[in-house]
Parts: structure tokens; sequence; C-alpha cells
């Protein structure tokens, strides 16, 4: 297969739909041996069972043990990218019930990050990338996000930090903004419908993204090869508004 990431090795965390499928398909489509990763080894073995150039593994971010297992399996590779997350949203007077869900949160978008930059850092090609993502909260701060908008933040240091550090590896962080997926489901059909009517009319894409949009994003991060500490703000414009 032909591509900008021809007979590269990418891997990808995260469930077996939405971002983390779409990136998965885009980097095979781009000519890469793509290892998809996530706690439900077995799921993702299903969702991509039909799809040739793609294997997967287990992998629970939360679990320095798993993630240094992860490494020495793989061996060796040239980018990984972490969609993992974990959200944890509501007013401060509300958090407290909920402390575990943002240490979870926290947990899962930025401590699993850097500890699997510590263990694949040795494994990645100095010409490869890690990319790893934040969200427009951490740009657009709201009453109701304030956990996720701390751990979006933190992520975007991070991926600063370990530019440095990993150098001549790149690193960058992707920062989507409202993007149709599951993830607004629970709103309910009508709820849903109105959240994406409402951002559409006031931010200037004028639209809703996409997972396709995302994707494109980190292929560009995994391609561009001057492209490092950067986070890259894949959001319609919304921060603006």
């Amino acid at each position: 297969m032909t591509g900008p990431l021809r007979d590269e090795t990418v891997l990808v965390i995260g469930r077996g739909g939405g971002i983390a499928r779409a990136i998965v398909i885009a980097a095979r489509d781009a000519g890469a041996r793509v290892v998809a990763a996530g706690r439900d080894q077995q799921a993702l073995a299903d969702v991509y069972a039909a799809e040739p150039g793609i294997t997967t593994e287990a992998v629970d971010l939360t679990d320095e043990a798993a993630i240094a297992a992860l490494g020495k399996r793989l061996g060796s590779v040239d980018h990984a990218v972490s969609t993992a997350s974990a959200r944890a949203r509501g007013r401060l007077a509300d958090l407290d019930p909920d402390a575990d869900a943002v240490r979870l949160s926290f947990d899962t978008k930025v401590i699993g990050p850097l500890l699997l930059a510590k263990h694949l850092a040795p494994r990645i090609s100095e010409t490869g990338s890690f990319t790893l993502f934040s969200g427009v909260a951490a740009a657009k701060i709201a009453v109701g996000t304030l956990a996720v908008a701390i751990t979006n933040g933190a992520a975007d240091i991070l991926a600063r930090s370990l530019a440095l550090e990993l150098a001549p590896v790149r690193v960058n962080a992707i920062s989507p903004g409202v993007i149709d997926t599951g993830a607004w489901d629970a709103l309910g059909k009508q709820g849903k419908a109105d959240y994406f009517a409402d951002i559409s009319a006031r931010n200037p894409a004028r639209r809703i993204g996409t997972a396709d949009d995302i994707a494109h994003a980190v292929l560009f991060a995994m391609t561009s090869t001057f492209l490092t500490g950067a986070t890259l703000h894949i959001d319609g414009g919304e921060p603006l508004t």
C-alpha cells in the first residue's frame, strides 16, 4: 500500500468507534500498519475483523504495568496516538461526590499518556511522533466543564513538555470542538439535535465537526515533520464565540 505512512507502524489507543476508528482507518489508508489498542481487545477485534492491515491489543492507560507490557509486545512503533478520555462534567459544588470521576479523567487523559510516552519513547523512531488529545473546553471556559477544562489544559502542557524532552520525536496535541459522535447521545435525539443546531448557528464554521475532520488533523500531525509542541484546534472556531 502506498501513502505518506507507508511501511510505518501506528498505534491508536481508544474505543472502536467515533474519532478513534476514523484515525485507525485513515492511518491504514495512508499506508500504515495499524495497532488499535484499548481496554476491551475483543470488542476492538470484532470491530476491525473485516479490515486488513489492522491488529488489536489490550491496554489500560490507568495501569502502568499494562502500558509497559504493551510496549514490550509492540517492540517498535513509528507513531502513537492516544484518544482515550473519561468525562467528568459538573459545577464545582457537584464535583465532591464525583471525585473519583475527576481523578479518572485526569488519569486517563494526562497521566496515562505521560506513562505511555515514558514506556514508548525508547521504541519510537527518531522520525516518529506522539499525538495526544486535548479539547475545546481548555480554550473556551464555561461553567459546568471545570474538570474537563483543567484536564484538557494539562494535556496541552504535557504535549509541549514532551516535545522538548523527547526531541527529535515530535509531540503534538489535537483539540477537537463539538464532534458528531456517540458522545452526545445521552442528550437524547431531540436534545442532541437542538444542541448541534445551537453550536452550528454560533460557530464560524457554521457546522458540527466530524470524526474525519479530526482524523485528517491527526494525519497532518503525524506526517508534518516540522510540527512539534503544537496544539491543533479543530473546533470550527468555537472559542471565538
